[in-house]
C-alpha cells in the first residue's frame, strides 16, 4: 500500500528533488568584486509512498578583492551548469519494451507511418516528471490487485472492470449502460468496496429533487443559525444507479459536482472529498418513466461502456456458486484513498510523445469532419483519451504511451460524446461503429523506444 506521510498543495514537483546551484560574478571600473556561491542540495529518490524534497541552504559569503593600480577589469567566470542526478535502480526496468516494429501488439490499422518518432532512453530522464521504474512497478500491482478483486464479484468481465478502474485513477467518472441483470450495480458496488473511501449510492426516481442530491441548507433551531446538511453526492464513490429516470432538473445537479468536483448552494461553495467517481447505470432498452441524458451531462462522464452477459463457461461458474448472494458485499478493501491518489501522480508523470498527441488530435478532428456524424467531440475529449491513455500505459506496466493505448480507449472515451446525423440513425450505425472506421482509416504512428 502507499503510505503517504507528507502532503503538498504543489503537483509538479521536481522528480530528484533538486535544487540547481547558480553563481555569478560581477565586475566594476573600481576594480571591486564580489563572488556569490550556492550549494545544491543532495537529491533523494522519489517513491510511491512519499515525496521528500530537499532544500539547498544557500551562503552568502563576500570575498575582498585586492585594490590594484591601474584598474584592471576581471572577466566573468561562469558557473559550470549543476547536472540533477538521475535515479538508478537495481531492479529490473518495468517499463522496457522493444521497438513497435517488432513488439507483439498488433499493426497499425489502416496503413503504417513512414516516420519513425524516436522516445528519448528509457533510463534517462526525460523531464523533472517522468515516472521511475520502481513507481510504474508499484502503480501496475496496485492496479491489478484492484482488478483482480473487482473480478471475484464480477466474472469474466476483466476489460470493463480495467476501465472503471482507469477511470478512477484518471480522475473521471462512468456511464454503464447495459441490459437488467448484466451486473452494473454489482460492478459498482464491488468497485468501492475495494477502496477503502466512504461510498453512497443514489437510487434516481421521477420525484427525486436536486436538494435529495446535493444536500440543503436549513435553519437550526438549537443554534440559531443556518447550517448545510450534505447530500450523498459528498462520498468519494457515488452509485447512481437508474441514472436516467430522474427528471432533467435533477440531472443537471449533477453537472458542477461531475465536472467542478465541488457543490454550490445558497451561494455557498462546498467541495467533495478526493478521489471521487461517479459511476451511473441505465438500461438502453427502457423507454416509459425514462429521461434522455443531456449532452453536458454525457460529455462529463470520462468512460462509457458495457458490460455484456457471461460465456457460458463463467455462466456455470456463477450457478455453481449460487449461495453466494452478496459477492460485491464480502469484498476487502485492496486500496485506499491515498493510494489512488499517489497512483494518479504516477499517472501523471507517463511520458506521451507528440506523435500520440497528434495521433489523439487526428482521431478527434476526424469526427467533427466525418459525414456520418453531426456533431463531434470537443477538446474535453481530447484530454480525456489522452489522460486515461496515460493511465492505460502505467497498468500495463510502461512509463510511455503507444498507439495501441489510444486505440484501446477511443470508442468508450469518445463515443457517447458525438452525435450521428438522422441518415447514420437511420442505417442502423452506432457511434461505436463510426469511430471504429475512423480509427482504421486513420494511420498510427511509429514509436522507436530505444
Amino acid at each position: 500500500m502507499f503510505e503517504h506521510t507528507h502532503t503538498t498543495n504543489d503537483g509538479d514537483l521536481d522528480d530528484e528533488g533538486t535544487v540547481l546551484a547558480t553563481s555569478s560574478v560581477s565586475t566594476t571600473s573600481t576594480s571591486t568584486s564580489t563572488a556569490t556561491s550556492a550549494s545544491t542540495s543532495s537529491s533523494a529518490p522519489v517513491s510511491v509512498t512519499e515525496t521528500i524534497v530537499a532544500a539547498s541552504e544557500t551562503t552568502t559569503t563576500p570575498a575582498a578583492a585586492p585594490v590594484v593600480t591601474p584598474p584592471v577589469v576581471t572577466p566573468p567566470v561562469s558557473a559550470a551548469p549543476s547536472t540533477p542526478a538521475v535515479h538508478t535502480s537495481s531492479t529490473p526496468s518495468v517499463s522496457s519494451m522493444p521497438s513497435m516494429s517488432s513488439a507483439s501488439h498488433s499493426p497499425a490499422l489502416g496503413g503504417t507511418a513512414s516516420t519513425v518518432h524516436t522516445l528519448p532512453p528509457i533510463g534517462a530522464v526525460a523531464d523533472a516528471g517522468t515516472a521511475s521504474n520502481e513507481e510504474i512497478a508499484d502503480f501496475r500491482r496496485h492496479f491489478s490487485a484492484i482488478v483482480d478483486n473487482v473480478s471475484q464479484a464480477v466474472v469474466g468481465k476483466e476489460t470493463p472492470i480495467r476501465q472503471c478502474v482507469t477511470a478512477l485513477v484518471a480522475g473521471g467518472h462512468v456511464l454503464l449502460e447495459d441490459n437488467p441483470g448484466t451486473g452494473k450495480t454489482q460492478l459498482a458496488r464491488a468497485l468501492a468496496n475495494s477502496v477503502s473511501v466512504s461510498f453512497k449510492r443514489i437510487q434516481f426516481t421521477p420525484d427525486l429533487l436536486p436538494s435529495d442530491v446535493v444536500g440543503v441548507t436549513f435553519y437550526d433551531q438549537k443554534t440559531g443559525e443556518f447550517s448545510f446538511r450534505e447530500g450523498p453526492i459528498f462520498a468519494s464513490i457515488v452509485l447512481a444507479d437508474e441514472i436516467n429516470r430522474a427528471s432533467p432538473k435533477t440531472q443537471s445537479a449533477m453537472l458542477e459536482v461531475m465536472e467542478e468536483q465541488k457543490v454550490t448552494v445558497d451561494g455557498h461553495t462546498h467541495p467533495v472529498p478526493q478521489p471521487f467517481i461517479v459511476i451511473a447505470t441505465q438500461n438502453p432498452i427502457e423507454q416509459l418513466g425514462t429521461y434522455k441524458l443531456p449532452e453536458a451531462q454525457m460529455d462529463r462522464f470520462l468512460i462509457k461502456t458495457t458490460i455484456g452477459y457471461p460465456s457460458t463457461e463463467f455462466s456455470l461458474d456463477i450457478l455453481r456458486q449460487v449461495n453466494i448472494t452478496d459477492r460485491a458485499g464480502e469484498l476487502a478493501a485492496v486500496a485506499s484513498g491515498d493510494d489512488i491518489l499517489a497512483m494518479r501522480t504516477i499517472a501523471n508523470k507517463v511520458r506521451v510523445a507528440d506523435a500520440i498527441l497528434e495521433y489523439v488530435m487526428r482521431i478527434v478532428e476526424s469526427t467533427r469532419h466525418d459525414e456520418s456524424i453531426a456533431v463531434g467531440s470537443s477538446m474535453r475529449g481530447a484530454l480525456a483519451l489522452t489522460r486515461c491513455a496515460r493511465v492505460w500505459a502505467a497498468a500495463d506496466g510502461r512509463g510511455y504511451v503507444i498507439p495501441d493505448d489510444v486505440k484501446a480507449l477511443a470508442v468508450p472515451v469518445l463515443a457517447h460524446r458525438i452525435l450521428l446525423t438522422s441518415d447514420a440513425v437511420f442505417t442502423s450505425n452506432t457511434p461505436e461503429d463510426v469511430l471504429t472506421r475512423i480509427l482504421g482509416e486513420i494511420p498510427a504512428p511509429q514509436l522507436d523506444v530505444h
